[in-house]
């Protein structure tokens, strides 16, 4: 859903990429970790805890990965690879009626996945950690709020958060789940489709009818209604970012939980890390576009492994207490 922003902070090139790739290749510790029982996962868990028990101050960057075992699919597989159709593009929504059609019948059908989606063990050990002050910023790629509905404060919602819808006209706010009763009675040819359901809120519709799908419109001023979300071809708006690049300034290292770092609005901020000299761990089950510049990888999923992490942080302050 969301674009290859422009980079403009730290003096970024691309190209130093490659100079990172064989400074930090030597350095990689890549721990492999599939499919284990909890027990092993607690006792492999140590080189991440040594890793955060090394760097107290975390800029953590988190993922679609963290929130898979809630239920909502992600966009990649393993290999880095985009699965099913292309999220719509900001163009597109903006410039032709029938995508709109298209994309809230599809919302419409998606979103109660979303809404209803708890959090899960990753999200409430993200939580834990930042109680425990190990954070120096949560920074998320999702758009889902789970974090927040976990008990994580101040998170950077780089993408924004699906849960809002804004009137592209006046800027009136409102909640997604408001919208939902107004679509469904606007559109009853449409209640009670099956459709696969894929990331953010959507699904996999196809074969009907969107011509005769009724788009929502402002209540204020009957303008253009578009969910709170960065879309692809839309840029991520600067406050968020020059936030998110202040508190890795302050940090002394980055943890990745569950991305694959395949959007360069993610992977801006390793390039960042790397550059500024600062370790990078990621936990996440495949392939990553920083895998050259990571110094540990866990390859695992997050749930166990940061549930085991933060339990393992809890009893030696407990001990140490």
């Amino acid at each position: 859903m969301y674009v290859d922003d422009p980079d403009y902070r730290f003096g970024a090139n691309r190209r130093v990429v490659s100079a990172l790739q064989q400074k930090n290749r030597v350095a990689a510790t890549i721990l492999k970790m599939k499919n284990l029982p909890d027990y092993a996962s607690r006792t492999l868990s140590n080189p991440l805890y040594d890793f955060v028990e090394r760097h107290p101050r975390l800029f953590v960057l988190s993922g679609a990965g963290i929130s898979t075992e809630s239920g909502i699919p992600c966009y990649r597989n393993t290999e880095g690879q985009r699965t099913g159709r292309a999220p719509i593009l900001l163009k597109d929504f903006m410039g032709s009626e029938f995508a709109r059609k298209r994309y809230w019948a599809r919302s419409m059908i998606g979103w109660p996945l979303v809404a209803g989606a708890a959090p899960n063990a990753a999200h409430l050990a993200v939580a834990r950690l930042e109680r425990l002050g190990l954070f120096e910023r949560l920074v998320t790629q999702n758009v889902d709020g789970l974090h927040t509905s976990a008990g994580n404060t101040d998170v950077i919602e780089l993408h924004g958060n699906i849960g809002r819808v804004r009137c592209m006209e006046c800027g009136d706010e409102t909640s997604r789940a408001a919208l939902q009763p107004r679509l469904i009675a606007d559109n009853p040819s449409f209640v009670g489709l099956a459709a696969l359901p894929v990331a953010d809120g959507d699904a996999q519709l196809e074969g009907y009818d969107f011509e005769v799908f009724r788009t929502p419109s402002c209540m204020r001023c009957g303008g253009l209604l578009k969910p709170d979300v960065v879309f692809f071809g839309e840029g991520v708006p600067r406050t968020r970012v020059d936030a998110a690049a202040a508190a890795l300034e302050q940090a002394d290292a980055m943890l990745v939980l569950g991305s694959s770092l395949m959007v360069y609005s993610g992977f801006r901020f390793c390039e960042w890390a790397a550059r500024a000299g600062k370790p990078i761990a990621a936990v996440n089950l495949g392939k990553t576009r920083a895998d050259a510049l990571l110094q540990l990888k866990v390859e695992a999923p997050c749930g166990p492994t940061l549930d085991a992490l933060a339990s393992e942080l809890d009893q030696r302050l407990d001990k140490s207490a």
